[in-house]
């Protein structure tokens, strides 16, 4: 029960975290994750205990996150830019691990053997490209540095962990041997890589046969992806091969699937896109937390004076570490691209790119509690040694990149892209109206499209009420106009104000004014109303049977007096809201003519509707969205990349709406 209530406790941190950092986004998320984890470790419950098994936590936690990184990566460009992804991610980790692990023996020698420095330096080489990201999302980044340091991250995870496995095996054995660690170093890592292409490779074969057999196997494709990394992690690390490059490996081979498929199976491609953000987002978020969690606990067992020593060994390590990637870009060992005046900028960016994260903390917590049947003393050091490293690489970079980057450009802002949205929308309801023949289909159909505008518009109570209010009169004046010219009688007008009236009773979207109101034009019509007409009266029968059905029949006459009164007067609320209706209000105008289409559903739901019908004016509807951007693109009222942003958000919205369909 603890464990499950500690994984609630989790995801719930990770979300409030979240929460946080889009009201205020100036400080890095994981910042936040991780004082969030820090406040839940406070909590007084045994739950957030947490003992983490090293394998587990790399098969079910690191393998899916690296499995998506190689997913999302083009095999096109990894091809193209493969000298400079070995140089950069096994050739500088390679190197960084040598010279950090010897300048940290020779200088505390009795603390750090070799084998115990050089397995530091490989936890903290890895970089996290989602951790740069967290911080210059605002920023505009050169894109060949953004390129180089997403490669980077992709393959000197791998690096690092192979580099560790060999720096513990020697620490375990107390011998190494260079030439049998480059064999071993040759054979776990391309032997992962290749052994995690094929088993990607059969996996992507099966999910073709299946695709092509059958038309929507959703259910069975994306449980198989979901599974593969950790399947594919367990049997590589069987084989003692590196189980982390084998599910790139995998990640990469599945990205060649998805070029090939890209415009098949559109329902399953955006649900697994779909599935694997929230994971991703979930388990970076949960390595950061768990930081939090544990950080106190490393705390409680480090004296003050042992902090400032392992906070120096921390400062000198990524000192080292930006030192190193800094010359390695500056003086052209690795080539990302950068023009000759740019080539300085671009060492600077890429050594402050060097931000440390989910791999580097996940590797720290992967390290084992008994070595040679001895607890591993330096266990919590390591752990606390590597956050250290990790939140100082996110200090710097956080202060560091706004002054050296611009500000992102931004075309557009939020509120222009809420105006065009609803312009658009409105245009597109506009012409349904006009050219579409009224029925059911075409009401449904509109107050569909019209919830395209909800997410962009702050919803307000009292412009609603009013023109509630507003719409309500309109409703009174017609049925008065329908009654005195002799459309309606008094009869059929007293059956309306009593079905709106139980309706506002109903309906919480109006208010005490509302009922107010209906309430007086009943008792005008029932009381005060010289024609009105006695309610018609059953007489007793000696047949129940004509009873019932003479029962039947004067319902079904009163429905359709309802149905009459409500035709014109929607059609005259309708036209009362067109002609107010604009983008400020456009959200409250949408709520209050659903109220009324809610009123006629009430009497239609009965009635077959034409789904081809629904289907062809929802395409047509969001063919006219299209053209309306397109028009005002070429009349230069809407920038190029306003125009992209909307043709998305209307693609988007147009294909979950024909899935609703289904």
């Amino acid at each position: 029960m603890d464990l499950l209530l500690g994984i609630i406790l989790l995801l719930t941190t990770v979300v409030v975290a979240n929460v946080i950092h889009l009201i205020y986004p100036k400080i890095p998320l994981s910042i936040y994750q991780i004082i969030a984890g820090v406040l839940l470790a406070s909590l007084p419950t045994t739950a957030t205990n947490f003992t983490l098994h090293p394998e587990i936590f790399m098969m079910v936690v690191i393998a899916p996150l690296m499995f998506n990184d190689g997913q999302n990566q083009s095999f096109f460009s990894l091809s193209r830019n493969i000298r400079p992804i070995l140089s950069i991610a096994v050739t500088l980790s390679l190197i960084t691990v040598i010279i950090a692990g010897t300048v940290l023996h020779l200088t505390m020698p009795k603390t750090f053997s070799f084998a115990l420095a050089f397995m530091l330096a490989a936890i903290i080489t890895p970089t996290d490209a989602v951790a740069v990201k967290s911080i210059t999302t605002s920023m505009s980044v050169p894109e060949n540095v953004n390129g180089a340091l997403e490669y980077e991250s992709l393959f000197n995870d791998a690096s690092g962990i192979v580099l560790l496995d060999l720096a513990l095996a020697a620490y375990r054995s107390g011998d190494f041997s260079i030439g049998h660690g480059l064999w071993i170093f040759v054979y776990v890592f391309f032997g992962g890589i290749i052994f995690g292409a094929i088993l990607g490779i059969l996996l992507i074969n099966l999910r073709v046969r299946l695709m092509r057999s059958h038309v929507d196997i959703g259910s069975i494709v994306i449980p198989i992806n979901v599974m593969t990394p950790i399947v594919v992690y367990w049997l590589a690390e069987e084989l003692h091969f590196s189980g982390i490059l084998a599910v790139v490996a995998a990640g990469v081979v599945h990205s060649i699937l998805y070029d090939r498929m890209r415009l098949t199976s559109t329902k399953v491609q955006m649900a697994t896109t779909t599935t694997w953000t929230i994971i991703s987002d979930a388990l970076n978020g949960l390595v950061f937390v768990l930081l939090g969690v544990l950080l106190p606990q490393v705390l409680r067992s480090t004296s003050l004076s042992n902090l400032g020593r392992l906070f120096g060994i921390s400062l000198l390590l990524y000192l080292i570490m930006t030192f190193l990637r800094y010359c390695w870009v500056r003086f052209k060992l690795v080539n990302i691209g950068s023009a000759s005046d740019q080539l300085n900028r671009d060492s600077i960016l890429m050594a402050l790119g060097g931000i440390h994260g989910t791999i580097t903390l996940s590797l720290a917590f992967s390290l084992p509690v008994m070595i040679n049947h001895h607890t591993f003393t330096f266990r919590n050091s390591m752990i606390l040694i590597a956050a250290i490293v990790i939140l100082i690489s996110l200090l710097v970079g956080a202060v560091a990149y706004p002054l050296i980057l611009p500000a992102k450009s931004q075309c557009f802002t939020p509120e222009e892209f809420r105006q065009q949205l609803i312009t658009t929308v409105q245009f597109a309801i506009n012409q349904l109206r006009t050219q579409a023949e009224d029925s059911r289909e075409r009401a449904i159909v509109i107050d569909q499209l019209s919830t395209q505008m909800n997410q962009y518009h702050q919803f307000n109570q009292q412009r609603f009420n009013q023109l509630m209010n507003r719409a309500h009169k309109v409703e009174m004046q017609t049925l008065d106009q329908l009654t005195a010219d002799g459309t309606i009688s008094e009869r059929e007008a007293s059956l309306y104000a009593h079905f709106v009236s139980r309706s506002i009773c109903r309906t919480p979207e109006h208010n005490f004014t509302e009922f107010a109101r209906l309430f007086w034009h009943r008792i005008k019509w029932q009381l005060f109303r010289k024609r009105h007409l006695n309610p018609h009266r059953l007489n007793t029968v000696d047949n129940p049977a004509d009873e019932d059905n003479r029962k039947l029949q004067i319902i079904k006459q009163q429905r359709q007096a309802i149905l009459k009164i409500l035709a014109i007067v929607n059609e005259n609320v309708d036209k009362y809201l067109q002609s107010i209706e604009n983008t400020t209000n456009a959200n409250e105008v949408v709520m209050v003519g659903r109220v009324f289409f809610q009123q006629k559903q009430l009497f239609t739901r009965g009635q077959d509707l034409d789904a081809d019908l629904i289907t062809n004016l929802s395409i047509e509807a969001f063919q006219w969205e299209h053209s309306f951007v397109q028009e005002h693109l070429a009349a230069g009222k809407l920038s190029q990349e306003l125009a992209n942003a909307l043709n998305e958000q209307i693609s988007t919205d147009e294909l979950v709406y024909s899935q609703s369909l289904d």
